[in-house]
């Protein structure tokens, strides 16, 4: 795709993506989930294939800000644990978007979408029940590690939708709220500049949407900021239904469409 079209948008689209950049700041620094919304937002508005590459400077941004904000609560042998079988998932994410066209992508993302939801919604429901979450350092700990390490990086490479899969991970190894948002932060960071390279050799980056990117960058600063404020007195429980709501939504239009 002729990635200057990226330019033919309305005032309304532009305002929809600059909302949605503002949750990707918001998300980076309080809750996770809003992403996915964010992530329904660019594909329904921009070519599906094409949303992804704008989407990934985006996130980048974002997570710089979130690393500056929680950089002391990182935990990085996590982190080391991680990074392998997440390599392998980006390169078989990246295999897949050379073959799929922007109906199948668009069609992939909307049921990642509504498949993250679920398993979102499963792992809220099951949370309680658990007496104590594996270690990491188990052997079943390492092979949750590699199965979950997979799958969010073949899910953030072909829809920037790993968020749920290494909200999961990190929940059920037993991360409080500062070390989940410290680890996640520098974890999506290293994971999103790697996927850089790939982005540009399918063509999925390049000059015109860098600049659609630096317009809508200026909105993930604010939307950072307020993530920052609101983290330690926003209503989780709430906020959590309304983003699964706003998922599904997306989801099925995308499905729909």
């Amino acid at each position: 795709m002729n990635t200057m079209t990226l330019w033919h948008l309305s005032a309304a689209e532009f305002a929809i993506l600059a909302f949605a950049a503002l949750l990707v700041g918001f998300s980076k620094t309080a809750v996770s989930g809003a992403n996915t919304v964010s992530l329904a937002i660019f594909a329904a508005v921009l070519p599906a294939r094409a949303s992804t590459g704008v989407l990934l400077p985006l996130l980048i941004v974002g997570d710089v800000l979130a690393v500056l904000t929680y950089r002391r609560h990182a935990h990085w042998p996590t982190l080391w644990r991680l990074f392998p079988a997440v390599g392998a998932g980006v390169v078989f994410g990246t295999l897949f978007l050379m073959w799929a066209d922007d109906q199948i992508v668009r069609t992939s993302i909307g049921a990642i979408l509504l498949l993250m939801t679920a398993v979102t919604v499963w792992r809220r429901r099951t949370a309680d029940k658990e007496d104590e979450p594996d270690a990491v350092t188990t052997r079943a700990g390492r092979a949750k590690a590699r199965s979950y390490g997979v799958l969010g990086g073949f899910t953030t490479m072909v829809a920037n939708a790993g968020g749920p899969v290494m909200s999961m991970y990190l929940l059920s190894a037993g991360f409080r709220k500062l070390g989940f948002l410290g680890t996640s932060a520098f974890f999506f960071l290293i994971v999103n500049v790697s996927k850089v390279p790939f982005s540009v050799g399918l063509g999925l980056i390049d000059g015109p949407s860098l600049l659609l990117d630096a317009a809508l960058a200026l909105f993930v600063l604010p939307g950072a900021l307020l993530g920052k404020w609101a983290v330690d007195r926003i209503n989780q429980r709430l906020f959590e239904q309304i983003v699964i709501a706003a998922t599904v939504v997306g989801g099925l239009q995308l499905l729909l469409r």
